[in-house]
């Protein structure tokens, strides 16, 4: 399964494409509303009490201490999709996700890129769930068959 945490309510448009695509492709997600900043203790507790949870998903804009905070509770992977707000328009989260401490990483996809965010998951997931992996071998298929 797929967590799924946005930093707010407003970063939610910006999640619903990937979304979307979970349904879409049928693998199984879950998503809440944390803030590393306005509720770390039951941040930290929805991480550590989520052990069906294989790979995770922050979505958070402006700072974006969301995807570091998520990534110091846990060793499963961390993704982050920074959100495009604030005056910066995503790039202020962008490079917090990126500039994480050695030995803590987090995996990042481009400004608002919640469609890359949620496949990266699902390719974690496929490593291990032959029905993901096949779910996917075929969305590639269809996306090459589209453009191809």
């Amino acid at each position: 399964m797929i967590g799924i945490i946005l930093g707010s309510p407003s970063d939610l448009p910006v999640a619903q494409k990937g979304l979307d695509l979970l349904e879409e492709l049928g693998i199984p997600h879950k998503m809440w509303t944390l803030s590393a900043h306005r509720t770390p203790d039951r941040l930290r507790e929805v991480i550590e009490k989520s052990p069906q949870i294989k790979a995770w998903v922050g979505f958070a804009g402006l700072a974006a201490h969301l995807c570091g905070a998520m990534a110091a509770h846990t060793i499963v992977p961390v993704l982050g999709v920074p959100v495009p707000a604030g005056p910066l328009q995503g790039e202020d989260a962008l490079l917090s996700m990126v500039q994480m401490p050695p030995g803590i990483p987090v995996g990042v996809v481009g400004i608002g890129n919640a469609r890359n965010g949620v496949l990266l998951a699902a390719q974690i997931l496929a490593i291990t769930d032959p029905h993901v992996a096949a779910t996917l071998q075929e969305h590639r298929k269809a996306g090459q068959e589209k453009y191809g």
